[in-house]
């Protein structure tokens, strides 16, 4: 049975390893700078290699933790891992932990970490470290740490993170030629929370580099690390010459720009909005019951009340949406028709979140009809406008729609998906054949906290989630009339193609936004993978539109 007297007995075996751990330490500091003194004096600061110019034809070895990233806590992305591929009572054990994981060090606090993170999750449904975790990184890189490996040849990463974490990041993104992580256990195709021995990932890290009895190799590689991480000691037996990375280096790099990276980043999934440090993770948790509550009468008001008493309360709760007309539109829903029967406006959005279409209704306090690719039964049942599914099929859904119109106001996201980024996916251009009067639409949201969308989570609940931001904020924007092609206009020489790219280009330009050709399959290939809807297959992720 367990006591008191066990709790503290183990508190104080935990204690004392941690003071012999410190009084250690510095020993093992002065053998490592005695044995890099010794051997030629490759030892030299930082400073010296960022005016190196004759990088290009050596071998660039670096610790990830240590060189690439500015921060020095690896606690915020074991929070990631826990909550998105966990759940949110493995996420607050894991912050419950983190004064425990402080006083023992970095070695067993890792351990700690990667147990919590990672004991239980199946392996084959792992892939926060390609839809979630790359943003983050990213987010964190040293721009002149950056710079420095761009200038180098063949590029080596070493680090103490497990290999799913940071793998998609550094090869996919930051076009890294080798990554060596440490290496998780698993068992029946689930993880078990313990990395494999550092003896395998010191044999991956020689076998890399091609070492062998004569290390001839070791004359064109140079090491970029600091001393507080595990691995860095073997990595620097390696190596001509050293490059040691101080935190006071650090405190003066400028973070790396999104339009500085590799590869653009157009898709990521998660929940979180913001990086979850310690103190950022505990208002998270105080946040969460009192969001919750928030989120559901917010709900309620905007589902149950008419427009002239929701949208004052919904300001009043914290909830924005600011909204722009065109001042001279050719088109208006009272349009003359004389030869026709009146047809209503086709309203043509990009696609943000769910409630795009309810925002939009909100804006110009009218109902609408939405078409939608694929939305959850619950979404149907609580929207307080009309919805359609669409089959897919050009042909019926082409008839599905002249019908709405035939009957009023209709609106549709051509691009089929939710995009985070500021990017456009491509258009689907059978919008451009169904009307005369088209108005595209601008949006943009603004989020704190929580994404109010997922490419492998419950959709259902995308709509709570984006309300149970303490701030959630839609910016719609009107635009000038683009006329169709549903009319027999000899003189027209216009494609449905031309028109769909024209409306993208003016959204994309309006909201400052790239467009490209990306579609929804390629989204669901790179986050999910799968494409949507039947069997995943490969995508092209370098078709931005120039």
């Amino acid at each position: 049975m367990f006591t008191y007297a066990s709790f503290f007995k183990i508190l104080f075996f935990f204690f004392f390893r941690f003071l012999f751990r410190q009084f250690r330490k510095p020993k093992v500091l002065r053998r490592s700078f005695s044995n890099l003194h010794s051997t030629q004096s490759k030892y030299q600061k930082y400073h010296s290699l960022v005016h190196r110019s004759d990088l290009s034809n050596k071998t660039l070895i670096f610790n990830v933790e240590g060189t690439l990233l500015k921060s020095t806590s690896l606690f915020p992305y074991f929070m990631l891992v826990a909550f998105e591929a966990g759940s949110i009572l493995r996420a607050f054990l894991l912050f419950t932990l983190y004064p425990f994981i402080c006083l023992v060090g970095d070695d067993m606090g890792l351990k700690i970490m990667v147990m919590v993170s990672f004991f239980g999750i199946k392996k084959e449904s792992f892939r926060v470290g390609r839809a979630v975790l790359p943003k983050f990184f990213l987010e964190d890189v040293g721009l002149e740490a950056f710079q420095v490996l761009k200038r180098g040849g063949r590029k080596v990463a070493v680090s103490d993170f497990p290999q799913v974490m940071i793998e998609s990041f550094l090869t996919d993104y930051l076009e890294i030629d080798c990554v060596i992580g440490r290496e998780l256990k698993s068992l029946n195709g689930y993880f078990v929370g313990l990395m494999e021995e550092k003896k395998k990932d010191i044999q991956a890290i020689e076998k890399t580099l091609g070492v062998g009895e004569d290390k001839t190799t070791n004359q064109d590689v140079v090491g970029i690390g600091c001393f507080n991480r595990s691995l860095a000691h073997h990595l620097f037996s390696h190596c001509k010459e050293i490059y040691l990375v101080r935190k006071a280096d650090k405190r003066s790099w400028q973070y790396l720009k999104r339009d500085e990276y590799p590869n653009p980043l157009i898709f990521h999934d998660g929940r979180l909005a913001f990086r979850p440090t310690p103190l950022a993770t505990l208002a998270f948790f105080i946040w969460v019951p009192f969001g919750f509550l928030l989120a559901v009468f917010r709900a309620f008001v905007a589902l149950t009340l008419p427009y002239g008493i929701s949208i004052p309360i919904l300001l009043l709760c914290g909830v924005r949406c600011t909204v722009s007309k065109p001042r001279n539109s050719r088109y208006s829903p009272t349009t003359p028709n004389d030869d026709k029967p009146k047809k209503g406006l086709l309203y043509v959005c990009n696609h943000r979140t769910l409630l795009d279409p309810l925002y939009l209704s909100f804006s110009l306090k009218k109902d609408f009809t939405a078409v939608t690719y694929s939305l959850s039964r619950m979404s149907e049942i609580l929207s307080p406008i009309r919805t359609v599914r669409l089959t897919r099929n050009r042909d019926q859904d082409g008839k599905m729609m002249e019908k709405l119109l035939s009957q009023g106001d209709l609106v549709v996201c051509p691009e089929g998906t939710t995009c985070r980024e500021p990017f456009l996916l491509r258009f689907s251009p059978l919008f451009a054949e169904m009307s005369d009067k088209i108005i595209p639409v601008a949006l943009n949201t603004h989020v704190s906290m929580f994404y109010g969308t997922t490419a492998s989570g419950l959709k259902c609940l995308d709509p709570l989630f984006f309300l149970m931001n303490p701030l959630p904020s839609y910016t719609v924007q009107l635009l000038e009339g683009v006329s169709g092609l549903s009319k027999c206009d000899e003189g027209d020489q216009r494609s449905r193609f031309d028109v769909a790219n024209y409306v993208q280009s003016e959204i994309g330009k309006t909201l400052g936004f790239q467009c490209t050709k990306l579609t929804r399959k390629d989204k669901y290939v790179i986050l999910a993978g799968n494409d949507g809807s039947t069997s995943s297959s490969s995508s092209s992720s370098s078709a931005v539109k120039r």
